[in-house]
């Protein structure tokens, strides 16, 4: 049997207003594959490489590759699939805020579950993506797993017996994200390291606010209410000094006509909302902003992904 790829979609962890609790999967305009790819086939005992424009940012880790990790927790819950020659391409800049880990994650659990026939539900694969997830953060989470698996703009919820569970929202067709990668690298365990322990009680409140009001935002089709809702009273202002310009950046986009910016994630990535006619000018804007402050970056213009983890069309490479 001759290899066959799967993807997985890179994703805005956050989104602003719900920390850890929202996530949108992204689909660049012009066609670009943003997101991670593994190869897949069924071999006579298990072999691994990694390859693609990021893999050396993944030489010099002793850690068992995420794909791998996955690999184990899908084998002890399900049995299967059997030995895999696996190849991952690494598309995603590691440490990136653009749900790269998660990307890796997903893509390998997409194939296992079509290699071993599908013997679990999503909220099954849901729950594995966020252990695996747990491993390179600290803690599991599935404001990237989530979207990233299930594509669209997906919001954590409680799940039955304490499972892990999504909900879909809506998302209006015109409103784009203009994603925009400084070339830095921030651990998602290093920018939490920078949160504190206890959070003020207006900060919590703000922030209850600011995801009630997204969400009933969405729902309502009040713009309005979506862009002042856009906002991260909690992680934003402790992780924003570790990266260089990004008060210039934000600046520069809401000049552009954004309605909201923010860090995509845990950073150095960052995002805004903009409507269709502006993405491209917010985009560089903001690239324009980086290169001001002497970083150089990537930009792309993103409607949502809605479809999430795939197979590709044919086999091979994509």
């Amino acid at each position: 049997m001759s290899m066959r790829a799967y993807f997985a979609p890179a994703s805005i962890g956050n989104v602003a207003a719900g920390f850890d609790l929202l996530g949108a999967a992204l689909a660049p305009l012009d066609g670009t594959l943003l997101g991670d790819v593994l190869r897949a086939s069924p071999a006579a005992a298990d072999t691994f490489l990694v390859e693609g424009p990021f893999a050396d940012a993944l030489a010099g880790d002793a850690r068992p590759n995420l794909a791998l990790r996955a690999l184990a927790l899908f084998r002890a819950r399900t049995g299967g699939p059997g030995p895999l020659r696996l190849v991952l391409e690494k598309r995603l800049p590691v440490k990136s805020g653009l749900g790269s880990s998660a990307s890796s994650i997903v893509a390998a659990l997409a194939a296992f579950q079509d290699l071993a026939g599908s013997p679990l539900a999503p909220g099954e694969l849901l729950d594995l993506a966020g252990q695996a997830e747990g491993a390179t953060s600290g803690a599991p989470h599935l404001d990237n797993v989530a979207p990233s698996l299930l594509g669209g703009l997906r919001l954590v919820v409680p799940g039955r017996d304490g499972g892990a569970a999504a909900r879909d929202l809506p998302w209006p067709r015109d409103l784009l994200f203009a994603v925009v990668h400084p070339d830095l690298a921030l651990s998602t365990a290093e920018s939490r390291a920078v949160l504190p322990a206890a959070v003020p009680l207006a900060a919590t409140v703000g922030f209850a606010g600011n995801l009630a009001g997204f969400v009933h935002a969405l729902h309502a089709g009040d713009r309005a209410l979506l862009a002042r809702c856009l906002r991260d009273p909690l992680a934003e202002p402790h992780r924003a000094p570790l990266v260089p310009g990004f008060e210039a950046a934000r600046a520069a986009a809401f000049a552009a006509g954004a309605l909201g910016f923010s860090l995509s994630g845990s950073g150095p990535s960052v995002f805004a909302v903009v409507p269709d006619a502006r993405a491209r000018a917010v985009a560089d804007a903001v690239q324009g902003a980086f290169t001001a402050a002497g970083i150089e970056s990537q930009a792309w213009v993103c409607a949502l992904d809605t479809r999430g983890a795939r197979a590709l069309a044919g086999e091979g490479r994509p």
